[in-house]
């Protein structure tokens, strides 16, 4: 467990965007932690004549802001850099998912070489949850227990699954990498079963990447974009997700967006409502 402040530290930093049919608003608040350890990335127009495609992710850092600070900036141009095929041509989609994958194993992989991360002096890792949007499709991406969720047709149309050690399938990765899971957490210790950083946990002798006790393969699911039915999208960390659901958070956003056009205004209201929540537990 985190370690707590006495109070919330309840400033926020906030900002909205548009561009390419899209509005966006984003808010990020330290709340009940010592340490501001979160992150975000929002792209509307992306490099290499993707002029039309957006990128927008949610990095909630552990045991420190380190890895969740540099995926915020760089992870962006590991995905885009990963050869894939980013064009509009047939089998386009599996080509972006590979270029993806590709981009979360390189950058963790990268970050690894870093200094302070190899010698163990930082131990911090990062969960990511992202939405890659071409004009066709949405790339829902997650590694980690922060969560996508799309509302369509004023329902919950779509959410990620959350990486946890007790899902059976990641369970059984652990267990064959040599670990157990204990109290709901790898090893007794770290509540998610993919993340990015986290090295003490991705030393198994003979295992690969992606066999490791944390794995930084995200899930990637496709779907088709429905310009009439789709609403919006929430992505947010587990301060969030841990005291609503995805069906209230959905209902909330939508009952603001009937009196409040400011996207930014709307955020800060979730932000608020959940750190609410938090305190009345």
């Amino acid at each position: 467990m985190g370690a707590f402040l006495d109070k919330p530290k309840t400033e926020k930093h906030s900002a909205h965007g548009e561009g390419n049919g899209l509005r966006y608003g984003l808010s990020s608040m330290q709340g009940w932690r010592v340490e501001m350890e979160d992150a975000h990335t929002a792209v509307v127009g992306l490099p290499h004549g993707l002029t039309d495609w957006s990128f927008f992710a949610v990095y909630d850092g552990h045991a420190g802001s380190r890895v969740a600070n540099y995926c915020s900036g760089h992870l962006l141009e590991h995905i885009l850099s990963g050869g894939a095929d980013f064009g509009s041509g047939p089998g386009s989609v599996e080509g972006v998912k590979d270029g993806i994958r590709s981009g979360f194993l390189n950058i963790d992989e990268y970050m690894r070489s870093f200094t302070d991360l190899r010698q163990g002096l930082d131990r911090s890792g990062s969960t990511a949850v992202c939405v890659l949007l071409s004009p066709t499709h949405l790339y829902f991406i997650n590694c980690g227990d922060s969560r996508a969720v799309l509302s369509r047709d004023s329902k919950v149309g779509f959410s990620t699954q959350d990486h946890k050690p007790c899902n059976p399938r990641e369970k059984e990765r652990i267990q064959n990498a040599g670990g157990s899971v204990m109290i709901q957490r790898v090893n007794g210790s770290l509540a998610v079963s993919r993340a990015l950083g986290d090295y003490d946990y991705k030393c198994v002798d003979g295992k690969g990447p992606t066999e490791q006790l944390v794995s930084p393969e995200p899930e990637v699911c496709v779907l088709e974009r429905a310009a009439e039915g789709d609403e919006f999208v929430v992505l947010a960390c587990d301060g969030i997700w841990d005291v609503m659901s995805n069906e209230e958070l959905c209902e909330f956003v939508r009952s603001r967006l009937l009196v409040c056009d400011d996207l930014e205004k709307v955020c800060n209201s979730v932000v608020d409502t959940c750190l609410h929540k938090w305190e009345i537990r």
